[in-house]
């Protein structure tokens, strides 16, 4: 039907008679000659449409925007002055013979080049916001990056495996989505949340190296960077240990950069562990460009007479910690309380504050804050030691449950570092964090946790914790972060059934249980299971990253809102008995007509 892409058009094809097909992304009538700026997925091309030619003339005038066409042209120079260098086809403009409607379209919701759309609006017409040169572009880069990680794991040896997408319900972590049954009477499957224990088995199986570009579904509370279906990049490798792991997808990710984005990522990728991470940044997904750092201070503010300090640093699993933003005295009070806002987001009662006027003088005219008549000289005195600070600049405080620190702190780290341009010259902060806990205590079930998943090894050496001591058991677990992203996560396997046993007791799940939700992968460990590890990939994450892009939401082609919605075709929906049914579902009064009930 078409002989070039519009995009592709050049001064080489000087002369030449083509044939496009596209949308009309703009038209204009200039005294008497009208133009079309038709649109493919390769780009634009200028057409001209002159009134000697009368039956193209006469179909260009009925022209809107969107309508699909079929123009026959010649290619030409665009007149002295007219050249557009921003536009790769801006030094040619075609000159049409023949135009062929071939759909009309009716008035688009919204302009293609439009960016105060709301998304919503977006959604609801995703079949037009898919046009605009942006979204065009996001496909393409996320296509970009599954090619070449499918080609670099095809040259390491890995091969791709599919696994089933109606499986078994068992507790990794999520709500699960459930498919009910027509054929097993009151039996459902389970959409997988990830192919954890599907690749394990193919491991146990003697594959050694598999990958799968999979389809998760995860029924939880949804943010930004969550969706209730999401696409993995699924590694698995037998006989390995945590540095072959994560040498692999350090090298394929190095890879992918380069060739995708023409981006050089270090040679090495820096290694921190949890601790670390939670102690200088109060996050174990840090973003490493920005150049502040917390600092422990709760030993010092023991004896203090500020409650507020002295109460945490003396409370079990309790933290003070300070964030010294250079020259941050200039803050107003407007910002300060915007920052204070933004740290009770985190559970955070407030945000303890001292502007250091004069870093000589430990006293209110030095040291500007209500709360410095409240703490002694000597604490004083470890405070500007400790965080360095200097005259101009300005100290916040955290201080409550270590983790509320972490968290209210970690986040207001990274805020006014991106606010006030405390960031290093780095466009791309790469690293691992590896030694996490095994763990996780939940103080309302009074119960462990698996901080990853219940199938992540111990760290060598940490067997006996699993019993004696589970909260300090540390796991052969690594996550990769790039700017503040974790992009990919994994582990060495369980792959002796009596610590995978041991495991599952430490998190409370009793061998019934565990033979009733795990018995096949139980069982599978019995039968010569190798060493194996891997790691996952969040596909929709690093493509959100790459593109520079708001949200996950708009680096997939039908992405769900927030209530987990699809927007364009109105799902999910309702269903009719019959269907019902021949499901043996009935469904229940929700809350509110409970008292119909």
């Amino acid at each position: 039907m078409r002989t070039h892409y519009c995009g592709e058009l050049n001064r080489n094809h000087i002369d030449q008679q083509v044939t496009l097909c596209g949308w009309a992304h703009r038209r204009r009538d200039h005294g008497g000659v009208i133009f079309i700026d038709l649109r493919d997925n390769k780009g634009l091309a200028q057409i001209v449409i002159d009134p000697d030619t009368e039956e193209a003339f006469k179909i260009a005038e009925s022209i809107r925007n969107e309508y699909v066409l079929k123009i026959t042209c010649k290619v030409r120079m665009r007149p002295e002055g007219t050249v557009n260098k921003n536009l790769p086809t801006g030094e040619v403009e075609m000159l049409a013979s023949e135009v062929e409607i071939l759909n009309a379209s009716l008035t688009p919701p919204f302009m293609l080049d439009d960016d105060s759309i709301t998304e919503s609006i977006r959604l609801e017409n995703r079949f037009v916001d898919l046009r605009r040169e942006q979204m065009q572009k996001n496909m393409r880069l996320r296509y970009d990056i599954s090619k070449n990680i499918r080609n670099y794991l095809d040259k390491e040896n890995f091969i791709e495996i599919e696994t089933p997408i109606l499986t078994r319900s068992t507790p990794e972590g999520a709500r699960d989505y459930l498919v009910p049954s027509r054929v097993h009477h009151g039996d459902f499957f389970a959409l997988p949340q990830s192919p954890q224990l599907f690749k394990q088995i193919l491991m146990v199986s003697g594959f050694d190296r598999y990958f799968q570009i999979a389809k998760c579904f995860r029924d939880e509370d949804l943010r930004a960077d969550r969706q209730p279906e999401f696409t993995q990049v699924d590694i698995e490798a037998s006989f390995v240990d945590e540095q072959e792991i994560m040498s692999i997808a350090e090298n394929m990710t190095r890879e992918m950069f380069k060739k995708v984005m023409d981006e050089n990522l270090p040679d090495s990728f820096p290694i921190m562990t949890y601790q670390e991470a939670m102690q200088r940044f109060g996050s174990d997904k840090p973003d490493l460009r920005v150049n502040l750092e917390l600092i422990e201070l709760t030993e010092d503010m023991k004896g203090v007479e500020f409650k507020v300090f002295s109460s945490a640093a003396n409370m079990q699993n309790g933290r003070v910690a300070a964030l010294r933003i250079p020259k941050g005295a200039e803050l107003s009070r407007a910002e300060i309380d915007a920052y204070t806002e933004f740290v009770k987001i985190y559970g955070a009662k407030g945000l303890a504050y001292i502007k250091i006027n004069d870093k000589n003088l430990l006293d209110e005219e030095g040291l500007q804050s209500p709360i410095v008549k409240n703490i002694h000289t000597e604490a004083l005195k470890a405070i500007i030691e400790k965080t360095s600070a200097e005259n101009g600049d300005i100290i916040f405080f955290g201080a409550d449950k270590k983790n509320i620190v972490n968290e209210a702190l970690g986040a207001l780290r990274e805020k006014i570092g991106h606010d006030k341009n405390h960031l290093s010259q780095e466009k791309w902060t790469p690293l691992w964090v590896v030694d996490f806990p095994m763990f996780d205590y939940d103080d309302e079930g009074e119960r462990w946790n698996a901080l990853h998943h219940p199938f992540t090894a111990p760290k060598d050496g940490h067997e006996v914790l699993l019993e004696k001591d589970p909260g300090n058991c540390l796991s052969k677990a690594y996550d990769m972060v790039i700017n503040g992203w974790e992009v990919g996560g994994g582990s060495i396997r369980i792959h002796d059934q009596s610590v995978q046993s041991k495991v599952f007791t430490a998190l409370d799940i009793s061998k019934d249980e565990a033979a009733e939700k795990f018995g096949f992968l139980l069982e599978a460990l019995q039968y010569g299971a190798p060493p194996h590890g891997g790691l996952a990939f969040g596909l929709d994450r690093l493509a959100t990253l790459l593109a520079g892009a708001e949200s996950i939401r708009d680096v997939i082609a039908f992405p769900k809102t927030q209530k987990a919605q699809c927007l364009m075709t109105s799902s999910p929906n309702s269903v009719g008995e019959k269907q019902l049914r021949e499901l043996h579902i009935k469904v229940r009064p929700n809350n509110s007509d409970k008292k119909n009930d």
